[in-house]
């Protein structure tokens, strides 16, 4: 978009790094996006506040296609298993649902009902 951030180079090592980690760490390196957005202009970081949203939900999407191909699994039915987990669960139950979808439509096919 042709705006240029300051300490370009800091942010992204600073966000790899601190993206190693689980959830906190992507928390983390988006409020460092955003802050150092901010340092530009109010309209930069909401820009990229939104872009960040957007990627991270395009990403649910395209790991649930990942996932499902390797447990024989369309990508709606994994983000259902999600849903629902998450539900019931929580965070946890996000995490383990791609592992408990698989397990119980292997069961249901091996018994002949799906």
């Amino acid at each position: 978009m042709g705006v240029h951030l300051p300490l370009t180079k800091t942010m992204i090592a600073v966000t790899f790094v601190v993206g190693l980690l689980p959830v906190a760490g992507n928390l983390l390196s988006n409020g460092i996006i955003v802050v150092v957005s901010l340092s530009v202009s109010l309209t930069v970081a909401v820009m990229s506040l939104v872009f960040l949203m957007v990627i991270h939900k395009l990403e649910y999407f395209l790991n649930a296609h990942i996932v499902g191909t390797q447990i024989h699994a369309r990508a709606w039915e994994l983000l259902l298993a999600m849903l629902v987990m998450e539900a019931v669960f929580g965070l946890v139950g996000v995490i383990a649902a791609p592992i408990y979808y698989a397990y119980l439509k292997d069961e249901l096919v091996r018994q002949g009902v799906v």
